[in-house]
């Protein structure tokens, strides 16, 4: 069964950054295209970052420029780099897999943007 285990949030302040890692238990990681979701309080879950299995990458309109992901196919790990983060990045962020095909989900780690 695929494992996926969000770490890296916590509290930060306006115009911070945070790094947030996602490892995955996952036969052929390299294999996989990866991707990062939100989901702030109160509102539906949002794609934020996508990883291919090539390294190609797709950042979401309201992040480009401050969020890039990454990934360690070593390490079956994909990496979400925030920066410049505002209020409205406060969420529950989450890995999984890209595409209607979804492992199942991990507990998400919490960001707080806080002023």
């Amino acid at each position: 069964q695929v494992q996926l285990v969000e770490s890296g949030g916590g509290l930060v302040q306006l115009g911070g950054s945070l790094r947030l890692s996602c490892a995955a238990s996952v036969n052929m990681f390299n294999n996989v295209t990866m991707s990062w979701y939100r989901r702030p309080p109160g509102k539906q879950l949002e794609l934020v970052a996508t990883i291919t299995t090539s390294g190609g990458t797709t950042i979401a309109d309201s992040v480009k420029g401050r969020f890039t992901i990454s990934r360690d196919n070593t390490k079956k790990t994909v990496y979400l780099q925030m920066n410049s983060l505002k209020a409205e990045d406060t969420a529950v962020y989450y890995c999984n897999r890209a595409g209607s095909e979804s492992f199942i989900w991990g507990q998400g780690t919490q960001v707080t943007v806080y002023s």
